[in-house]
């Protein structure tokens, strides 16, 4: 690993996660972790360029499509690539395709960048996500094994206390709240190289006096009504929120550039 690292331009690439979903800014937009890490990436580097290609809903075929030849296009310094979890939670799925898929991607971005990022995403404790459990193990042994082959850096969230934590994932059980992202951007920041500013990010907050019964109940109930079954029925349907989307920051510009268009991170 770099120490003390510094680079010129970031390129982020995959879905929901890298969007920024659900870490909302008051104009509606999303900010998200990796507007974060530029940000700061940014404050140390004048003249800093980033953009982001991340589109809610991708499947890791779609990725591969649709954002990968225009990120190696770019030939920024740092590559950040999460992709697959939206496969893994589809109700059928082929992972043969996936880690296929996957390879791909890798094979053509570790190239095209002096640094490639990969990560094994958070998982939420709860019943929601159990039975997806193996699929995103699988995922997550086929990123280590692309990286150690292609040099990649990983980011273990899967392995973070802090990010198993239901306190960090918005009401949808499936993004991470702003705390949440915050919390992956200093991840990255350190596996970068860069110097710590927060040792403890992977520490869950101080614990809280759970919800009585009939609050949980409550939640439970709004939570199936307002983000199960439309999820479901995108899944059994074949439908994306993503679909017809365009990518969130869409060219390699300098940062000031993002804020001063309204969208800083």
């Amino acid at each position: 690993m770099q120490m003390n690292a510094s680079y010129t331009s970031l390129v982020a690439v995959g879905d929901s996660f890298t969007e920024g979903m659900s870490d909302q800014l008051p104009d509606g937009s999303y900010r998200g972790w990796a507007d974060l890490l530029a940000g700061r990436m940014a404050a140390r580097t004048p003249g800093f360029r980033y953009a982001n290609l991340a589109v809610r809903g991708k499947l890791i075929g779609q990725i591969v499509d649709e954002q990968v030849d225009v990120a190696a296009a770019m030939r920024p310094d740092v590559i950040t690539l999460v992709g697959g979890l939206n496969d893994t939670l589809r109700p059928k799925v082929d992972m043969g395709r996936v880690r296929g898929l996957l390879e791909e991607a890798v094979e053509r971005l570790a190239p095209a960048c002096e640094q490639l990022v990969l990560m094994r995403s958070p998982g939420r404790n709860g019943p929601v996500l159990e039975r997806f459990r193996p699929r995103m193990e699988e995922l997550f042994t086929v990123v280590d094994a692309l990286a150690e082959r292609h040099g990649a850096l990983v980011v273990d969230l899967y392995g973070a206390p802090s990010l198993a934590d239901p306190r960090s994932w918005d009401v949808d059980r499936l993004h991470l709240t702003a705390d949440g992202h915050r919390r992956v951007a200093e991840a990255v920041w350190q596996t970068l190289g860069y110097e710590t500013e927060d040792p403890e990010w992977h520490v869950p907050s101080t614990p809280t006096a759970p919800p009585g019964w009939v609050s949980r109940r409550t939640a439970d109930a709004r939570f199936a009504r307002q983000h199960l079954l439309p999820w479901i029925g995108r899944r059994l349907t074949g439908r994306s929120s993503g679909d017809g989307r365009p990518a969130k920051r869409p060219e390699l510009l300098p940062y000031e550039d993002h804020v001063t268009g309204g969208h800083g991170g």
